[in-house]
This record gives structure tokens, sequence and C-alpha cells, in this order.
């Protein structure tokens, strides 16, 4: 089994010799840390003054890490994702938004997306970010348990509603419903919602599924106590596994704020406690469902290795891998291959509104350690394989 992400001509087996091309292009750009920085710079101020850039950010970055300007533009995309047996999520990835009218816009949009999702069994999940349903701050005030103003409390119940018509949704239509996680200062007031939700939809199987970030410490027992929760009142869970996307913001807040930091100490023991949220997950799978969201070779290995040896098939409904639109294929593609369920997180929207969400990937990558020289190296080897040295 432990060579079959190497596989470059199943991994790349979508992209023409040009879009081979362009994506080596890319990610040899995005390995060079100081222009990945002037250039994030640069493309915001471009942004900010309506200079015309956007037809270049369209053809190269944009292209190669978003399906598309809206959801009928991605149909090409999720098309030929399933034709090579992997599903797709769409993912609305507009940021920073704030008031009650573009999270309403936001919550149309996902309703929106399952109602196309409906009809087409290449997107049986959709999801969404809790701060695309409601302000920042208020998730913030909630979980510090600070009580609302009357007005804070109409906004909150709106929040409340927005995330019930979705997830109300999923169940009408059995399609996945998927709960992003974001900062620990804010998470407390999203999590005890999602449990509602859980309590309330998964009723028969998982639809509402959280996403818990195992590089904090205190997630493992969370799930626990969850699992715990959900034996008592008779409702099914689900859970997105990842490792977590800001770390750097969580270390520095702790030490100005003067708190202990709720991060794992170390890159390897933030990938134990991930390992032991799966193992511990595909223990009671008759409870729960786990989508492993990981561009992580290692544990995409781990979680064929305990389905094998617990004896489930590679396509238990329970049990999904997913990756992010534009990255990691050489993991995405090999599991389609072997039948396992797949899917590509693909985020989409106007240009300018996804700007925010591709800087974030340019700079994830950088600071990921060999992110980009995996991406790389296999690049190249396809490209030799094809001759295009």
């Amino acid at each position: 089994m432990d060579h079959i992400f190497e596989n470059t001509e199943v991994a790349f087996s979508l992209k023409s010799d040009s879009e081979l091309e362009r994506a080596y292009f890319l990610f040899k750009m995005i390995s060079i840390e100081p222009l990945v920085k002037i250039g994030s710079v640069a493309t915001n101020l471009a942004i900010k003054a309506h200079l015309p850039i956007e037809g270049l950010i369209r053809s190269t970055v944009f292209d190669h890490f978003c399906g598309g300007v809206n959801e009928e533009d991605c149909l090409p995309v999720i098309d030929r994702l399933y034709e090579k047996g992997v599903s797709s999520v769409l993912d609305f990835s507009a940021e920073g938004k704030e008031s009650a009218k573009e999270f309403d816009a936001a919550m149309h949009t996902t309703l929106k997306i399952m109602d196309f999702a409906n009809e087409r069994p290449a997107m049986p999940i959709a999801v969404f970010k809790p701060t695309g349903f409601g302000r920042f701050k208020l998730f913030e005030k909630l979980s510090k348990g600070d009580s609302l103003t009357a007005k804070e409390q109409e906004e909150w119940e709106q929040v409340v509603y927005r995330y019930d018509m979705v997830c109300k949704k999923g169940k009408e239509h059995d399609i996945e419903v998927l709960i992003d996680a974001e900062e620990s200062w804010m998470q407390k007031a999203s999590d005890d919602l999602v449990t509602k939700m859980m309590h309330k939809y998964n009723t028969e199987k998982p639809i509402v599924f959280n996403t818990l970030q195992m590089y904090r410490t205190d997630r493992l027992d969370f799930l626990k106590q969850e699992h715990q929760l959900a034996k008592e009142n008779g409702y099914y869970l689900g859970y997105k596994l990842v490792r977590g996307a800001y770390l750097e913001k969580e270390n520095e807040r702790a030490k100005d704020k003067g708190y202990p930091t709720p991060m794992c100490s170390s890159k390897e023991a933030t990938d134990t406690n991930f390992n032991a949220a799966v193992a511990y997950m595909l223990d009671h799978i008759e409870d729960m469902s786990i989508f492993l969201g990981s561009h992580n070779e290692d544990s995409s290995y781990k979680m064929m290795q305990l389905m094998a040896e617990k004896g489930f098939k590679n396509n238990d409904d329970r049990v999904w891998f997913g990756q992010l639109y534009g990255m990691s294929d050489h993991i995405t593609f090999n599991l389609a291959e072997r039948g396992y369920n797949v899917a590509k997180y693909i985020p989409f929207g106007p240009v300018r509104d996804v700007m925010p969400y591709l800087i974030r990937r340019a700079e994830e990558n950088t600071s990921v350690a060999g992110q980009t020289g995996r991406e790389l190296t296999l690049l190249s080897k396809e490209r030799k394989r094809r001759k295009l040295n």
C-alpha cells in the first residue's frame, strides 16, 4: 500500500499539458517566500485600487485553486472530477462579512447550492463557515459566557435560524452538512449550536458534521464527551477532522493575553492527537461518521490501514477523505482509483471576494513545511513522464 500516492499518471490525469505547466509554475512561485509576501500585499493593493488584475488572477491562481465565480461556472470541474470518482463540495469562500444582509445572502447561497446538489450525485456534501452566518464578535461574546443585550440576543436567534435552515435542508435532501471550525475563542458558541443541530437532525444517521481542529489539546476529550452525550440522547455524530489553520494567530493571542496556549506543543503532538481521534472514530463507527480533511499522506495511509484491519469496505459510506481543490491531487485521485469515498473542497465566488482565501492558501503553502516541495516534486515527475521538460 505504501507507494500508492506516488502514481503521478493517476494524480494528474485530469490536467492537460498546459494545466500541468501552469500548476508547476504556480507552485514554483509559491515556494519563494518573499515573493508570496510581496505578491499578497501587491494583490491586495491592486484590488483596493480597482486595477484591472482580475483577468490575470483568474487565469492563474484563481483557476488553479477555485472552481469558478458561481455554482454554474463550477459544473465542468464537478463533472470532470466525478468521472474520476471524486465528489465535489462547493465552498462559497467570500470572507469577512459583517451585516445581517450579507449573512442572509451566504445562507441563501448555501441553500441554493444544496438544491443544485440535490440533482447531482457528484455533490453529496455541503459546507459553511460559522462567521459566514454571524458576526465573529457575537460568537466570541457567547463563547466567553457573557450575557447578550436584547438586540444581540435577537441577532443570535437569526444565526441559529440560518444554521437550522441549512441543516434542515441537508436532512430533506440527504446531503451532509459540514460546518467549519475557526478560532478557539469563538468556537464554543458554534460547537454548542452544532451539537443542538446534530441532536435535532442526526436521528437516523449523521447529516450535520462539526469540525475538530486536532492541533487543539482539548479536542480528543471533547470528542469523547460528545460521543457520550449522543449515546445518552440517541443521535449520531459527524466530524470532519483537520489539523487546523490558525496556529500562529492562536499562539500569539495566548501570549498577548497571558493564558496558556490551547495548541499542541509540537507538530508530532498534533499528529499523535489527530491519529488518536481517527482511531477513536473508527472504533465507534456504529455511532458516527468521519470526514478526514487532510493533505497528509501518513494520516491517509493510517486511515486506510485501520479500515482494512477492521474489515471495512473501501467505499463504506461512513468514511470520507477530502482535500482542497488544486492541492494534493496525488492523494485524491489515487484514493478514488481504489474506490474510497473522496471529495474535493471547491472554493468559488467572485474573484475579488475569494482573494483573501487565495492569499491565505499561498501563505499557508509557504509556511507548511514540505507542502509546496511535495507538490513540485510530483509535478516534476509527471512533466518528465510526459516529456515536457
